[in-house]
């Protein structure tokens, strides 16, 4: 079972002028709000955050809107080129839950090409007969499955088609993965808090969101199948056996978790690094360097209650040494 905890709720503005603003990320919002609460009365830099999404967040630093932007998806080589002389730096570990709602049913278990073919509207009804194989002696009602889906470009959308795409060449040859794809089904929400109220509220809804809002809303977590066979929880030990996966962080640090190979058993296969997007070149280099650094250290203690794995080392090496070229 997930942890259970209740969140803070996202950052918002501190009392006096914030030195440091930033945009994005609806799945590390939760986080970034206690680090705001740690870090500003520390080092006395205020802090604004806007959880917008992380397709929002790199357009509002690519255009300088902001001081930083947040994304749970890496900069794709046009967005890097726009971004012009952007770092991406991997400040937190995480992953992307799949939260259902069908009455009378306490556990449910998914595979990769069963949930690609409920979000293709190939699969309808939640008593189909390839749902029932994977989930014996479960009783699945005859009620219509809802698929809900993020309709603004976001990073949970990322790691949920990076993962179908994996796992399904249809949905790849199809649909692909990206901040923003086309689904051609469903009920589309604003936002980790859109998408969990929509399934909290409707009756035989599934949706994907990051694990911290599972627990805010009491919405029960199926069990996915990683690459080992093994249905597991978007749990501590299963993101951190994800993460296992990284042995080198490329110069960029984009990062890639989902789906690892099957000797990693316990995986969690939607699991993803969320990072911090800032201008190598800043106008408040200093203050944005110490809330990344702190976030990366510090902050790190506040993510078990909210879902948040501790960032492996080596990652954390790479990400403190980008942090420290900021100028």
């Amino acid at each position: 079972m997930l942890l259970a905890t209740a969140l803070s709720g996202v950052a918002t503005a501190s009392a006096g002028a914030a030195n440091i603003t930033g945009a994005g990320s609806t799945l590390v919002a939760p986080l970034l709000q206690k680090w705001k609460e740690g870090f500003e009365p520390k080092f006395g830099i205020g802090v604004t955050y806007s959880a917008v999404g992380s397709g929002t967040g790199i357009k509002d630093i690519t255009a300088r809107t902001v001081t930083f932007g947040a994304s749970d998806a890496p900069l794709t080589p046009a967005q890097a080129g726009e971004c012009n002389g952007c770092l991406m730096i991997p400040w937190a570990l995480t992953a992307t839950g799949v939260g259902y709602n069908v009455p009378g049913v306490s556990r449910l278990r998914l595979t990769g090409p069963v949930l690609a073919k409920i979000y293709l509207g190939q699969i309808t009804n939640w008593d189909n007969a390839a749902l029932k194989k994977i989930n014996p002696g479960v009783t699945l009602p005859n009620l219509a499955i809802t698929p809900v889906f993020r309709s603004d470009g976001s990073g949970d959308t990322y790691a949920f088609t990076n993962y179908l795409s994996d796992v399904s060449h249809e949905w790849l040859s199809t649909k692909g993965y990206s901040t923003g794809v086309s689904f051609t089904v469903g009920t589309g929400a604003k936002g980790n808090a859109g998408v969990s109220s929509v399934v909290s509220g409707t009756s035989g809804a599934i949706g994907y969101m990051s694990a911290a809002y599972l627990i805010e809303h009491g919405i029960p977590a199926a069990e996915i199948q990683n690459a080992a066979g093994k249905y597991e929880f978007p749990n501590l030990a299963n993101i951190e056996n994800a993460a296992e996966y990284v042995k080198k962080v490329p110069a960029n640090n984009e990062l890639h978790i989902v789906d690892p190979p099957k000797k990693y058993k316990k995986a969690y296969p939607i699991s993803t690094f969320s990072y911090a997007i800032v201008p190598k070149a800043t106008p408040s280099p200093g203050e944005i360097s110490k809330f990344v650094l702190y976030a990366m250290k510090e902050g790190q203690a506040f993510g078990a209650a909210l879902d948040f794995a501790p960032i492996p080392k080596i990652v954390l090496k790479a990400g403190i040494a980008t942090a420290k070229t900021l100028t």
